[in-house]
């Protein structure tokens, strides 16, 4: 092959004296970019090897530089001929021996691109003219997608169905790209007649991701929240954007296999706004205000409802009130928080109202809402002695 590395690292000011014209990165490539031609630094007054400057056209003698983040793939007749990573400076030339293989470097994108290669067998002796393309290696950004109706899906805290209307971003990231390039990209883009970008909603590839992703949300959505270890709370799910995205790009890869036919995969998820459908809404509210009467926070708030209201009720009807308060409070279960010790059995001809009066104001005298003297009072009332 014809990669020849001439040295590492980011491109510096002693390289920008000596190569006068080389290949590279467009200048303001947008972050979203994933595939694109490479482009002529500089001209050096025509007297470069490529002379005619055609974008994306080396022949042997090109200079190349590979900056971080990126991949250099060089291509004949849609044919993948040469794969660089490692950043720094490469020279192209068919008729060099030494350069024994297309890759150069020894990251973990090597590692993965070198199965591939075993796959495709690509390459073989160039001939004089051969394009050369980037390939993002980044995290490409601002891949939005939303619902235009409900999914649904199970919720293990709810223990129901849960519908919403979702939208937000992912990432995306290309982790082979020899298998991005040959069995995902269109020929038109690995030709260099555009850039490849998942944004564009001219680009029928990017428009199928975008499809595909919706179709896995509401599977994603319930592999997330009925597993235990990330808590089971929907509320969670919006501050866990790599574990959502673990969960998302599993069943992406369940469904659809993008690692294996298309080199990509799911990095990170933000999810702007989860709207959930009218029953939903009302079950989170009511769930939420039991959880908030739950344990001692719960029996702190009710206790204190009970003695406000007890205390009320002595200021309008004195014993009295204070009697039909905890009549009214054993109907929301007081005697139950109260946890009242069982009181002797009463004799036969005391209706069960009657007892239950008693036993509501026994039960407040002795947990101290009541003084002994309201007590008694109280209770020679309701006796009629």
């Amino acid at each position: 092959m014809a990669l020849i590395q001439a040295f590492k690292g980011a491109v510096s000011g002693t390289l920008a004296d000596q190569w006068k014209d080389f290949f590279t990165v467009p200048q303001g490539v947008q972050p979203t970019a994933a595939l694109f031609p490479a482009v002529l630094a500089a001209t050096n007054a025509g007297r470069g090897v490529n002379t005619d400057s055609s974008t994306s056209v080396i022949t042997n003698g090109s200079k190349i530089v590979v900056p971080e983040g990126y991949g250099l793939l060089t291509f004949e007749d849609g044919a993948i001929t040469g794969f660089a990573s490692q950043p720094g400076g490469y020279i192209w030339n068919s008729d060099d021996i030494n350069s024994q293989s297309v890759f150069v470097g020894d990251g973990l994108i090597e590692s993965v691109v070198r199965q591939s290669w075993e796959r495709f067998k690509f390459g073989g002796r160039p001939t004089s003219q051969q394009l050369a393309l980037f390939v993002c290696l980044k995290e490409l950004p601002n891949n939005r997608f939303g619902t235009q109706s409900q999914i649904y899906w199970d919720d293990a805290y709810l223990n129901t169905q849960v519908g919403a209307v979702t939208r937000g971003s992912y990432t995306l990231r290309i982790v082979d790209p020899l298998v991005f390039a040959r069995e995902f990209v269109p020929a038109r883009y690995l030709q260099a007649l555009a850039t490849f970008d998942f944004t564009d909603p001219s680009n029928p590839a990017g428009a199928q991701i975008f499809s595909e992703v919706v179709a896995s949300l509401a599977a994603a959505f319930s592999a997330y929240l009925n597993d235990p270890n990330k808590g089971n709370r929907i509320t969670q799910i919006q501050r866990d954007s790599v574990g959502f995205a673990e969960c998302l790009a599993q069943v992406v890869e369940d469904n659809y296999r993008w690692l294996s036919t298309r080199g990509l995969s799911i990095a990170k998820v933000a999810l702007v706004a989860i709207d959930y459908d009218e029953n939903t809404r009302e079950l989170i509210s009511t769930i939420q205000r039991a959880d908030a009467l739950q344990g001692a926070r719960g029996n702190a708030n009710l206790q204190a409802s009970v003695a406000a209201g007890l205390e009320a009720a002595g200021e309008v009807g004195g014993a009295a009130g204070i009697v039909g308060i905890g009549v009214a409070s054993n109907s929301v279960g007081l005697s139950n928080l109260q946890q009242q010790p069982t009181q002797p059995s009463e004799p036969p001809s005391l209706d069960s109202e009657l007892l239950t009066r008693l036993r509501t104001l026994k039960g407040a005298f002795e947990e101290g809402l009541i003084t002994q003297q309201d007590y008694d009072a109280a209770r020679a009332k309701m006796l009629g002695t």
